[in-house]
């Protein structure tokens, strides 16, 4: 069974996205193993300069270089590769094959390292927009239960 590791940075907050995210991993339990492992934001000023927030992201990429699985990482960023559905299955599945597990990365609000991208296998991307690092935990998770249903031939895709 695929392991499938998502390493985040900061806690979810809010009770609806909590809520989505329980759903998605009960519907994702049949097809992989699941962690999810949240990291402590690195505290930054009120208005930090670029040079805190370089700081403060090399800070927070060497807990998550440190936390990984580096078989299979792919950080997820804007500037990544945008796949369609049938295309992260089928990364899921040569994850499986290779290495029998995956890592996704999500960062804090500030995103990743440099550190932290250059270490992934694949870089992804879901849309060229940004969106709320909470956020993208839910859609990462209903993307894989989308992708992990492609490869069971289940009927959840459209």
């Amino acid at each position: 069974m695929l392991r499938i590791e998502i390493i985040v940075i900061g806690k979810m907050k809010e009770k609806w996205m909590r809520e989505g995210l329980a759903e998605y991993e009960k519907r994702i339990a049949p097809y992989a193993k699941l962690t999810i492992t949240e990291l402590a934001e690195y505290r930054l000023p009120e208005n930090p300069s670029d040079a805190e927030i370089r700081k403060g992201l090399c800070e927070e990429g060497a807990r998550i270089l440190q936390k990984a699985n580096r078989d299979f990482l792919c950080p997820l960023c804007v500037e990544g590769t945008l796949l369609s559905s049938e295309e992260l299955a089928a990364l899921l599945r040569d994850a499986a094959r290779q290495t029998g597990n995956i890592t996704f990365i999500i960062g804090g609000s500030f995103g990743l390292s440099e550190e932290v991208k250059k270490a992934g296998r694949k870089k992804l991307s879901f849309s060229r927009m940004t969106f709320p690092h909470q956020l993208m935990r839910v859609v990462l998770l209903e993307q894989l239960y989308r992708a992990l249903s492609i490869n069971a031939g289940g009927k959840y895709h459209k």
